[in-house]
């Protein structure tokens, strides 16, 4: 793909969600809350946010809404609904089954996932599977409870194990772990995730820490980069090959040789990922776009510039006007975030809004 930017700007609205760059858009990630139950150090201070008020928030109607067109219209695949902690949404089973009636060009549903901290999935499991929902993300940075504790300031461990177990009962699979590798514990936290995860059949992912916690906490010499996790693992004896991103999503691969974990306990081959937002970004292929609890669209996880779809939706616009701003929003997506180096991110300006509120 050329690095160069093309300079027409679409005048109509086009059939898919393009940039100066070429990409095209297959991914819709929206946020549905920036309510959270945890206070993850990384992502919010211990005493929490000030909240959207509830008539802030994107009714059921209103996503079902924009992403009718963005599936119908604008050739979106994947949608993946987010928070805060999306499952603090009452709601949120008629959010999936809303969009579970949209069929994509090519008539088929389009894949549903949900990213959770997990409290409390075990109850509503179910009835988002019978909903739509295809598959989940859970967060889980620990598993030692302590360790678990100090990285969420909330001793809930066992709950969120429970919440899992509750998703691969109710069939919600493959089951995604996300876990930050902040660099606290990582010599003992990488190699015990990585073992139970793949006894488990969890599909594990390290996350790079990323600047969209509070201001003042992300320090670029802290970053934890994917070949400092990966150095970790081979020294507690996991032995990797890697696959790359064959599916040209955010987490590049490892093939994971059958071993014995530092508990002593024997795991099966697998596969573990990690995403390299900071380190090494894959903004040249990147197909998402990002729609907040709010209604602003994002182009970018990192992205400072927002646009509004709230606010004109609310006052009428049709859907055609609607289908134009996003257009010309995906059209000035940046080439790249700016940080690609994390000690001189010259170009990169963080966001606003923290982690919660933009939607992971």
């Amino acid at each position: 793909m050329s690095a160069q930017a093309t300079t027409v700007v679409p005048t109509a609205v086009p059939e898919q969600l393009l940039d100066r760059f070429g990409r095209t858009v297959r991914d819709l990630r929206v946020s549905v809350t920036d309510r959270c139950n945890l206070r993850c150090t990384y992502c919010m201070p211990a005493h929490g946010l000030a909240w959207l008020p509830g008539p802030q928030l994107l009714t059921v109607a209103e996503i079902a809404r924009l992403a009718r067109l963005a599936v119908e219209r604008l050739g979106v695949e994947r949608i993946r609904l987010t928070g805060g902690e999306p499952l603090l949404r009452r709601d949120l089973e008629q959010i999936v089954a809303a969009l579970s009636a949209l069929r994509t060009r090519a008539g088929a549903k389009p894949d549903i996932g949900l990213t959770t901290n997990g409290l409390g999935l075990d109850k509503r499991a179910p009835g988002l599977r019978a909903a739509g929902l295809d598959r989940v993300n859970v967060s889980i940075d620990a598993l030692d409870p302590r360790q678990y504790a100090a990285l969420t300031r909330r001793d809930r461990l066992d709950d969120v194990l429970r919440g899992v177990a509750g998703a691969q009962a109710a069939g919600l699979a493959p089951i995604k772990v996300n876990a930050v590798a902040v660099p606290e514990g990582l010599e003992e936290r990488a190699p015990q995730l990585a073992a139970e995860c793949l006894r488990r059949g969890w599909q594990l992912r390290f996350i790079e820490h990323m600047p969209l916690g509070p201001r003042g906490t992300w320090k670029a010499n802290d970053v934890v980069g994917a070949e400092q996790v990966l150095a970790v693992l081979r020294r507690a004896g996991f032995a990797l090959t890697p696959v790359g991103r064959p599916d040209r999503r955010p987490a590049a691969l490892w093939e994971v040789a059958a071993g014995t974990g530092p508990d002593g306990a024997d795991y099966p081959a697998g596969r573990v990922g990690v995403i390299a937002s900071v380190t090494a970004p894959f903004c040249a292929d990147c197909d998402r776009t990002r729609l907040t609890a709010d209604g602003r669209l994002l182009t970018c996880l990192f992205s400072a510039a927002e646009t509004d779809l709230r606010g004109p939706m609310r006052a009428g616009a049709d859907d055609e006007e609607l289908l134009r701003i996003w257009a010309d929003s995906a059209w000035h997506k940046p080439r790249a975030h700016g940080m690609n180096d994390p000690r001189s991110p010259s170009e990169f300006t963080a966001p606003a809004r923290t982690m919660s509120a933009i939607g992971g």
